[in-house]
Parts: structure tokens; C-alpha cells; sequence
């Protein structure tokens, strides 16, 4: 038997060394050592050896202890199988029946088993068939009273690929709704600045059309005041005084051909009426003239001129065709006006233009 009390040892001599590992060393490890050492007879064993029999000095071996097998699994079907018969009419299980006389008793007072509990277990016994493993497995499957471990792991991982599956469609789901956001957003700034550009291509026509509409309406305007002023006439010269008449003699001057309009030097003169520039330039005694002639061949002339501003060409009535001016015999600035119908001999202006409605 073990013990906790020191072991009887010889007094080893000083500092011997060798002496010391003999003294701790089992027999068959100093016997182990004689051989190393070369002793005649000696043999080595091996430690574990040396521990195996020096257990039988004291040291006993561990008994080996086999491992109990666990018991297999029966699974056990709700019908007994090849019979037909179902376990639902076997009465429920009771510990007490077993132990009491009176469960097996014949006796008036014991219970009577009804025919189908007695043909149950009069029947003979008989071997169950086999059942395979897929069946019962499919039989679990079916009924879900047999549920199968569930490995941690694996229900890690498939708890962590869910969520991660989740993260994922979140994620998915989140960049749709943006993209849509800013599809939405892109097509409203989209449409208003349609709306703004269909706005301003309407104010544009709008304008454009309401300019069109002035333009005809000014044309219109200017054609009527055209055709209204070429059927009109008026003054030669807007303001002037009358000078010398049609007609005026001296014993000393011929006959004055026209009507003098007097004006300082560069007022403006008008055509009287519409009509073409048949001739313009220099006229000896009569200066600078220039002579248009109507539509109905009347010849006007426009004498002693400082300018001409029409020397050719059509002209209607108001246009500016020269200027007063002191050109020619003349002592002062002023117009002269010969009317000349059909180019012949004048006649006197002043009736000529009362005739057209032109007060002078």
C-alpha cells in the first residue's frame, strides 16, 4: 500500500555521485545500468518493463476498463408489421399491474379483458420484418415526431449566410429605391425644364406673332397713308410766304411764269404730288431745277434750288426732292413753281393746287 512516509535509505558517503543514482534506481534499472556499464550477465530491459514488474512489488497496473457499447436505437412503427393490426386497442401501459397479484387474478373480481385485448395477446409472437432507415427517416419526415440533431455549425453558417442573404437584398433594395428616387427626381426636373422651354417657345411665338401682327398692321397703315397721299396733294414748301404771282408785269420784266414761295435757304422742298424725276441740274436763269412729271404727263418745275436732293426716279407724294435756296437771276432765296400740264404753256399754280384741295 502507498504511503506518505520517507523510505528507508543508506547513508551514501560524500559526493558520491554514482552511489547516489544506485541508491534511487529500482532493480531491474540498476541491473539496466550494469549492462550499459558492460557487467557480465547483464541485460538491458526497457523503463517500461522495469515499471511493469516492479508493480508487483507494489505498484499495482490500472485494470483496463473497456468501453460499454451504447444500445442501438429500435424505432418502433405505429402498426405491427405483416399484421395489419393496429397498436390503438392495447391497453395503456401500467407499472402497478405487473407487481399486484390480483392484475393476473381469474377471480369474479379482476376485470374481464374484452375479445379484442384477449385475441391480441393470444396471438403468436412473430419476428418483426427489417424496416430500412430510409423508411423510417421518411416515416419522420412525414409524421415530424423524429426530429434529427441539429449541428451548431451548421446552423451558424445558416444563420449567418441568412442574414448575410438579407444584408444583401436590404443593400439591393436600397440602391432601387435610390435609383428610382433619382429616376423620379431627374424625370421632374426633366419635365419642368420642358414645361419652362415650352413656356418660352410660347412667349417667343407669342411675341413673334404679335410683332408679325404690328408689322402687317404698320404696313397696312403706311399703304394706306401712301395710297391716301398719292392720291392727295399739298404745299410745295410746309411754311412759306407767298411771293411774286402768276402773271406779274413791269414795264421793264417779262411775264412771270410761276409762283414764287418764300422760305430761308435750305428749307425742305416736297413733291406736290407722285410722280417720276424726268430732269434735274443746272437751268441757266432758273439755277438748279429739277422737273417731275405726274402720271397724267402735268410737268412740274422746281426752280432756283440750293440743293436737289432727287435727281432721278420715282418719287410720291411728301418726298423731299431739293431744297431752297437763291440759285439762278434771283435776289433772294425762294422757290419758284411753274405747273405745265402735259409740258406746255403754264398756268397759275395757286388755282392749280386749290383744284386739288391744297389750301395755300
Amino acid at each position: 500500500m502507498a504511503s506518505d512516509q520517507l523510505a528507508y535509505a543508506p547513508v551514501r558517503p560524500e559526493g558520491d555521485t554514482a552511489q547516489e543514482r544506485d541508491d534511487f534506481r529500482l532493480p531491474r534499472q540498476r541491473s539496466n545500468a550494469l549492462a550499459a556499464q558492460g557487467a557480465p550477465g547483464a541485460t538491458a530491459t526497457p523503463a517500461f518493463a522495469a515499471f511493469a514488474h516492479a508493480g508487483a512489488a507494489g505498484l499495482a497496473p490500472a485494470p483496463t476498463v473497456e468501453p460499454a457499447a451504447r444500445p442501438a436505437k429500435i424505432p418502433l412503427p405505429d402498426a405491427v408489421p405483416g399484421g395489419g393490426a393496429s397498436l390503438a386497442g392495447v391497453p395503456a401501459y401500467d407499472p402497478t399491474a405487473l407487481t399486484a397479484p390480483s392484475a393476473f387474478s381469474t377471480s369474479a373480481a379482476a376485470p374481464v379483458a374484452d375479445a379484442a385485448s384477449t385475441a391480441l395477446l393470444t396471438r403468436p409472437v412473430v419476428d418483426p420484418e427489417p424496416v430500412e432507415v430510409a423508411e423510417v427517416a421518411e416515416v419522420a419526415d412525414t409524421t415530424g415526431t423524429v426530429a434529427e440533431p441539429v449541428d451548431p455549425g451548421t446552423a451558424l453558417c445558416a444563420r449567418i449566410l441568412g442574414q448575410a442573404t438579407a444584408q444583401r437584398e436590404a443593400a439591393a433594395r436600397a440602391e432601387r429605391e435610390a435609383a428610382e428616387r433619382a429616376a423620379a427626381e431627374q424625370a421632374a426636373r426633366e419635365a419642368a425644364e420642358r414645361k419652362v422651354r415650352e413656356q418660352v417657345a410660347a412667349a417667343k411665338a407669342a411675341a413673334e406673332e404679335k410683332a408679325r401682327e404690328e408689322a402687317a398692321a404698320a404696313a397696312r397703315a403706311e399703304a394706306e397713308r401712301l395710297a391716301l397721299l398719292a392720291a392727295s396733294y399739298i404745299k410745295p414748301v410746309a411754311c412759306a410766304t407767298l411771293g411774286a404771282g402768276f402773271g406779274e408785269t413791269d414795264p421793264w420784266a417779262n411775264l412771270h411764269n410761276g409762283q414764287d414761295f418764300t422760305a430761308p435757304t435750305g428749307t425742305p422742298v416736297h413733291a406736290v404730288h407722285g410722280g417720276t424725276v424726268t430732269s434735274a441740274g443746272w437751268a441757266g436763269s432758273d439755277g438748279y431745277r429739277v422737273v417731275l412729271t405726274l402720271d397724267d404727263g402735268t410737268e412740274l418745275r422746281y426752280c432756283h434750288l440750293s440743293t436737289m436732293v432727287v435727281t432721278e426716279g420715282r418719287v410720291t407724294t411728301g418726298d423731299t426732292i431739293g431744297r431752297v435756296g437763291a440759285t439762278g437771276n434771283v435776289p433772294a432765296p425762294h422757290l419758284h413753281l411753274e405747273v405745265r400740264p402735259d409740258g406746255g404753256a403754264p398756268v397759275d399754280p395757286l388755282p392749280w393746287l386749290r383744284a386739288h384741295d391744297v389750301t395755300v
